[in-house]
């Protein structure tokens, strides 16, 4: 029989969803028949695979010594060359400054220096991640920032943390995040911008399409001038919806696309930036994050702000441009 006591980080799931993630190697329908044959119990109970776990509960499954270790996996953590920024962190969350050209889970291309892996490297180094084999949490991002896009990314840092940031990040009005972009082009009054995209699987790319376009998503994003004169504006973008790509293609809708954007935007001008600053990328910078509407174990973060201010190409293309 193995034994297992339920904490905080494993509670306020189904059990079966814990055991998926705890026997990560077990066919799922090893999982099911336990639960069929009753050989599993709570605080020597039998349950269904429905039964929501709670704080400090006795799990017991007929399970020997070499299965679990069999079924279970060790957890790596990479060491990975920190290059993130700590912005705020409590026991709760951590929020982190992203530079340009770090992605932040990994991809086909890269799998080990992700923002992800530096933030669980941190995290272990201040003996805040419990390593154990019994252990199926481990703190994670809530969004995500395109690989050359900077600025702020929050994590959790608990199960909890993690599952309540995750709903304010469902139900958008929650927290409120706003944008610093320089674009092409004079734009002098404020924008609510409007639209529908579908994401183009093949190309990871968005494009704009009418209302009834199938799939269609609808975004809204707000555009506020800080600086402006006849060739480029420095603007304060806030999402109202938060789609792939959504500032980049919606500023390109309006013919005010991001300066460096090789995607969505203007081809030459970006060739002029490269050579005269070295900008390889769109020059756009998560800068300010708000908790707008918090509830549970982060209800303290109510009315919260973080500013995380612009790289230094961005400030020295700012000072140039303007």
């Amino acid at each position: 029989m193995k034994e297992l006591r339920i904490t905080e980080n494993d509670a306020n799931q189904r059990i079966d969803k814990y055991l998926k993630k705890l026997l990560v190697n077990a066919p799922a329908n090893f999982i099911y028949k336990m639960f069929r044959k009753k050989d599993v119990k709570v605080n020597g109970k039998k349950v269904d695979e429905k039964y929501i776990l709670k704080n400090n509960d006795l799990v017991e499954m007929f399970l020997y010594e070499d299965k679990f270790q069999e079924f279970t996996a060790a957890k790596n953590i990479y060491q990975v060359t920190r290059t993130f920024k700590v912005l705020y962190e409590d026991k709760n969350v951590l929020i982190v400054y992203k530079p340009v050209g770090l992605l932040v889970h990994e991809d086909a291309n890269e799998s080990i220096n992700t923002l992800t892996n530096q933030v669980l490297s941190y995290l272990a180094e201040k003996n805040e991640l419990d390593l154990g084999r019994e252990n199926t949490f481990m703190p994670g991002p809530v969004h995500r920032l395109d690989r050359n896009t900077s600025g702020i990314v929050i994590f959790g840092k608990t199960l909890a943390a993690l599952q309540i940031l995750n709903e304010m990040i469902k139900q958008r009005h929650c927290i409120e995040k706003t944008y610093l972009t320089i674009c092409k082009g004079k734009l002098n009054q404020k924008r609510n911008l409007k639209g529908y995209i579908v994401k183009l699987e093949d190309q990871a790319q968005v494009k704009l399409v009418d209302k009834d376009y199938p799939g269609a998503l609808t975004m809204e994003t707000i555009v506020k001038p800080i600086k402006f004169n006849d060739d480029y504006s420095l603007v304060e973008v806030t999402l109202v919806t938060g789609r792939m790509h959504q500032i980049r293609i919606h500023l390109a809708s309006i013919t005010h696309p991001i300066i460096g954007d090789r995607k969505y935007g203007d081809f030459e001008l970006n060739k002029c930036m490269k050579r005269k600053f070295g900008l390889n990328n769109q020059l756009l910078h998560a800068y300010k994050i708000k908790f707008v509407k918090t509830f549970g174990v982060l209800d303290y973060l109510q009315d919260k702000e973080i500013i995380c201010l612009e790289p230094e190409l961005f400030r020295k293309i700012e000072k140039t441009l303007f």
